[in-house]
């Protein structure tokens, strides 16, 4: 029998838990962003102090290149793989900032995605650095529709409601956004489509 116009299939309406699980997630992507620091950071002189002087070097061109970073994924004896990026100076500190979308790097299945902002090394030497973690693949998500517009990077989080459904058919998602505001990133999750 087919379901009447409007009618929704059973596997197809959204339930509370399953919306409530993705905050949840979303919430602890958040929660563990807000206390990472960079490695490097150091404390600002106090007001009035002069900071030696040092012959200031140019800005690099263009965000970091995110196959030259380290990223805190353990692949056991796969690689990491860049599957997507988007540069823009994200902060307006007159630098451009690199988001790396990764994951182990599988000849099939769905492995999980992590999300990376990556700045230029601090000395201008070396590897770029990790500044922020917006998605760990611990959460055990994908990511589509990535994109980096100004200072606004935007996906679409896919996510599975048990351990039962298969991981080549996530079934949740939500669109997300991160803006840097006040000094640091912060994370919004769009309106669910049809939702009022």
């Amino acid at each position: 029998m087919q379901p009447s116009a409007g009618q929704d299939l059973p596997h197809t309406r959204a339930r509370l838990v399953h919306w409530v699980t993705t905050a949840a997630a979303l919430a602890a992507v958040v929660g563990g962003s807000a206390l990472l620091q960079p490695a490097d950071a150091v404390a600002k002189p106090p007001a009035g102090a002069s900071a030696p002087s040092r012959p200031a070097e140019p800005l690099p061109r263009g965000g970091p290149d995110p196959e030259k970073a380290e990223y805190p994924v353990d692949c056991g004896p796969e690689r990491v793989e860049v599957v997507r990026q988007g540069s823009g100076d994200l902060d307006g500190d007159g630098r451009e900032e690199t988001v790396a979308v990764v994951r182990c790097k599988a000849g099939f299945g769905t492995p999980p995605n992590g999300i990376y902002v990556l700045a230029h090394p601090a000395s201008g030497k070396g590897s770029p650095r990790i500044v922020e973690t917006f998605l760990d693949p611990k959460e055990g998500m994908n990511v589509s529709d990535f994109a980096v517009r100004g200072r606004t990077v935007s996906a679409t989080l896919l996510g599975y409601s048990s351990k039962d459904v298969p991981r080549c058919c996530p079934d949740q998602q939500r669109k997300v956004e991160w803006r840097w505001r006040e000094g640091k990133f912060r994370l919004s999750a769009l309106p669910v489509a049809g939702s009022v």
